[in-house]
């Protein structure tokens, strides 16, 4: 609360200013409307015509979409009215002159009219927000009845930096939920010595909890009725005993990243400011970023340096249409995968449908209600977001590809040269990985591969960055770290890599690494100096003696 205001209270305060600044606005609206129709009354030649009614019909078609939004749900109602008369007779001028000068009394009647703001009061639907965890919160309570399995799990889980308790009673649990509720719950469906399965235990806990918990469920039972149960009560991952341990916490780190994620980024295209400052407004409410623009012809810059993930685009604007902009768009091949969605009045779906076969996604019409607008916006960026990180990411580990750590390791340098702060590069390798593809398989050498990716996501900074170099090598870049605090940093990972236990079939296995680093020096470094001298480094440790930094 702040100066005694709720946030509520003042998101309130600012739509009542905007939908007052909306009723002044009309006051220059409606005399501009009057005289376009008197100058259309009053016209005989049939260009003259033509051009007071294209003026009228794009007028008209601006409040038909904004003044709904606004609140002024008869205007905006009377004004469609009068832009589908108007297409009407943009189509033909062949009908009878009294009918298009009824048509022109109606709009002076309309500009006649005085309109004031709506009070704008506490909506009657909660409006929806994308439900987010404490980002702090990495607890991980496991309900597993047996104990070996429940506590390997426990002991896997925080080497890979999570908070792992086991109970394995439902009223052990149950007296931990009443301290303090986990980031995410682990459940055995197999309970014999409970009145409840753990999915129907699961399915109560839910229930009563304001916001539920990502799940995930284990089980020896393999079959379609016990996957639907599943995601019935809202699991989101679905495991196997012997449970991969490895791919368990892969699941659990993308329901993390996607509740804990950077806010979704908004660019909305509008020539309409009041209407695109409302959408603004109602966007960024619901923990969006959201960037405004008006002028067309700014697209490329505000493109490159916003990085939208979705483009919310007007379809009539002065100048350059909305289909127009939208193909501008897509010529770029760094911008094929944002979505475009229309946000218009146009409600012809002829004319819906050519614009998105132009160049589109989807089409929302005007006025539109917050809730719709701010659920198809999170859908869309939700899944944009999805697929940006699947085609520029590898797809076994999450981690930028080769040629994307690469630049990150120039980027970083360039920093640091201006800043003068040190950074360090690290090449990390999997020792005696050969072994362990013809010894236990090839899909268990991935498990060891993604173990490593995920350990280094969970022990490193948000700042840092990391990359699958090759194989089984990767490379991480630490900005603002000495070497000495980068070897200590990397030799505590190289520890916990180490203590985990593999599963392929019935063995179990354990692997280590190698590491090299190399630092900034002076300002004459390049980026390959600093590659060849931490891949020297890994090679001198691979020849000491192997699961060692250098």
């Amino acid at each position: 609360m702040v100066n005694g205001i709720s946030p509520e209270a003042e998101f309130q305060q600012h739509l009542q200013q905007l939908s007052s600044a909306f009723a002044l606005r009309l006051q220059e609206e409606m005399p501009l409307l009057k005289l376009n129709a008197e100058r259309l009354l009053h016209s005989s030649e049939p260009h003259e015509q033509l051009q007071h009614l294209q003026a009228l019909r794009d007028q008209l078609h601006k409040l038909a979409g904004a003044a709904g939004t606004f609140g002024f749900s008869s205007l905006g109602q009377r004004a469609r009215e009068l832009e589908q008369e108007a297409d009407k007779w943009l189509d033909t001028l062949q009908k009878e002159q009294q009918s298009l000068q009824d048509f022109s009394r109606s709009l002076l009647q309309l500009a006649s009219e005085q309109f004031q703001a709506p009070v704008i009061e506490e909506p009657a639907v909660k409006r929806t927000r994308p439900a987010r965890s404490n980002p702090s919160s990495r607890r991980i309570y496991i309900l597993e009845d047996q104990p070996a399995i429940g506590e390997s799990m426990r002991l896997t889980l925080n080497n890979f930096g999570y908070q792992a308790e086991h109970f394995m009673r439902i009223a052990d649990l149950e007296q931990a939920l009443d301290r303090q509720l986990p980031g995410a719950l682990i459940v055995d469906v197999n309970l014999p010595d409970e009145a409840l399965t753990g999915l129907q235990y699961a399915a109560q806990l839910q229930q009563r909890l304001d916001e539920p918990l990502p799940l995930l469920v284990i089980t020896t039972q393999d079959d379609f009725a016990t996957h639907l149960e599943a995601v019935r009560v809202g699991a989101l991952g679905f495991f196997t005993k012997p449970v991969d341990i490895t791919q368990l916490e892969n699941r659990l780190e993308r329901c993390f990243a996607q509740q804990q994620g950077e806010p979704y980024r908004v660019m909305i295209i509008d020539d309409d400011r009041e209407l695109a400052s409302r959408f603004s407004l109602i966007l960024r409410d619901a923990n969006m970023l959201v960037e405004m623009l008006h002028e067309p012809s700014e697209i490329f810059a505000r493109m490159r340096s916003f990085n939208p993930e979705v483009v919310l685009l007007d379809v009539c604007m002065p100048c350059c249409t909305g289909p127009e902009l939208a193909q501008i768009i897509r010529m770029n091949d760094d911008w094929l995968r944002v979505p475009i969605v229309y946000l218009s009045a146009e409600t012809d779906n002829n004319r819906q449908m050519n614009a998105l076969i132009k160049a589109g996604d989807d089409f929302l019409t005007k006025p539109i209600s917050d809730n719709a607008l701010i659920a198809a916006v999170f859908s869309r960026a939700q899944r944009a977001r999805l697929l940006s990180n699947a085609l520029s990411r590898d797809s076994l580990t999450g981690l930028l590809k080769h040629g994307d750590i690469k630049e990150q390791v120039g980027i970083e340098l360039e920093r640091a040269q201006r800043s003068g702060k040190p950074a360090s590069v690290a090449m990390l390798d999997i020792d005696f990985f050969k072994k362990v593809n013809d010894s236990y398989g090839h899909a268990a050498g991935d498990n060891v591969i993604r173990a490593l990716a995920n350990l280094l996501r969970q022990r490193l900074r948000r700042v840092d960055s990391l990359g699958r170099y090759g194989g089984e090598e990767f490379l991480v870049v630490l900005p603002d770290c000495p070497a000495e605090q980068a070897r200590r940093i990397l030799d505590e990972i190289r520890q916990r890599f180490a203590e985990l236990h593999f599963i392929a079939g019935e063995q179990q296995f354990s692997v280590t690494l190698s590491a090299g680093i190399a630092s900034t020096r002076d300002d004459s470094a390049q980026a390959n100096d600093l590659l060849e001298r931490a891949d020297r480094a890994l090679y001198a440790a691979k020849h000491g003696g192997r699961n060692q930094v250098c």
